[in-house]
């Protein structure tokens, strides 16, 4: 699968990061369909390429991605649903309406279940659908000054296809309120909520920490992080038994030890080596 070709965003490969930039400056960076369609080739390009899955750093194309950075280029992050969208969407027939709620589930669920480490930088405003890609990252950077809001509800709808994913991170009291009165939180509350991780004074300062944070991970295995996914989705869907669930994280345990990314670790750490994964000039410990 090659790279797909982009009108509406801007990527930027730096060896195994790969950073997405929403390009529609001039609506706020709105999401129309053909935005959508692109964030989800991207996503399924990129996770065919990423190290975690494929067990390997490298191919013969060049370095596999192990992070995924996304980002709005302009005054803000993501500014919801395109108006000449929305407004199509009256004239619209129940099943070409659920064909494009289809498409959102697939850009929300494809960011969710990525299986790089995903890092949202937020500034300006994340309204609907754009609060749904922040919720669906792993870790969101945020520039003071920000706001978000489930704002479906002011257009008299819901935020149902991007609601599991803000659920997921706020838990049930706060998704009910944000939903319910759709306004715009700002960054101490989102922050309070569990919304977002960081938050940094200007740009310049969130990008640093996006840095850091790469270079963190970068001193992680990529099956290691892939497979935390795999692992949480286990403990959220899980509809066994207790001992059940603890004979499937023994099993889990098991086939990680064994694989040859564990045993690298392991005997990094008994040769007190860095292991294969991590760049030569290293990170944290």
């Amino acid at each position: 699968m090659s790279q797909p070709v982009c009108q509406h965003l801007h990527l930027e490969v730096e060896d195994a990061v790969l950073k997405v930039g929403l390009s529609r400056e001039s609506v706020y960076n709105a999401l129309n369909t053909e935005m959508i369609t692109e964030l989800c080739e991207v996503l399924e390009w990129s996770a065919s390429r990423s190290a975690g899955p494929a067990g390997t750093l490298v191919d013969a194309d060049g370095p596999l991605f192990r992070l995924l950075v996304l980002h709005g280029m302009g005054k803000h992050f993501c500014a919801g649903a395109d108006i000449n969208m929305m407004r199509d969407a009256g004239a619209k027939t129940p099943e070409e309406n659920r064909e494009d709620s289809a498409r959102l589930d697939r850009l929300f669920n494809g960011l969710w279940s990525h299986p790089c480490y995903t890092i949202a930088v937020l500034h300006g405003v994340a309204l609907g659908g754009g609060a749904g890609l922040i919720s669906a990252c792993d870790h969101i950077v945020a520039v003071e000054g920000a706001r978000v809001a489930l704002s479906e509800g002011k257009l008299g709808i819901l935020p149902a296809v991007i609601g599991p994913y803000v659920y997921r991170r706020v838990g049930s009291a706060a998704f009910r309120r944000l939903a319910m009165h759709a306004g715009r939180i700002g960054t101490e509350e989102a922050q309070r909520i569990g919304l977002i991780e960081e938050v940094c004074k200007d740009a310049d300062e969130a990008w640093a920490t996006v840095n850091g944070l790469v270079a963190e991970v970068l001193t992680t295995g990529p099956s290691a992080v892939s497979s935390a996914k795999e692992l949480t989705l286990g403990f959220d869907r899980w509809t066994g038994d207790d001992p059940a669930l603890r004979t499937w994280t023994l099993d889990f345990t098991s086939r990680m030890r064994g694989s040859s990314e564990g045993q690298e670790g392991l005997s990094a750490f008994l040769e007190k080596r860095p292991p294969a994964w991590r760049p030569d000039d290293g990170g944290s410990k």
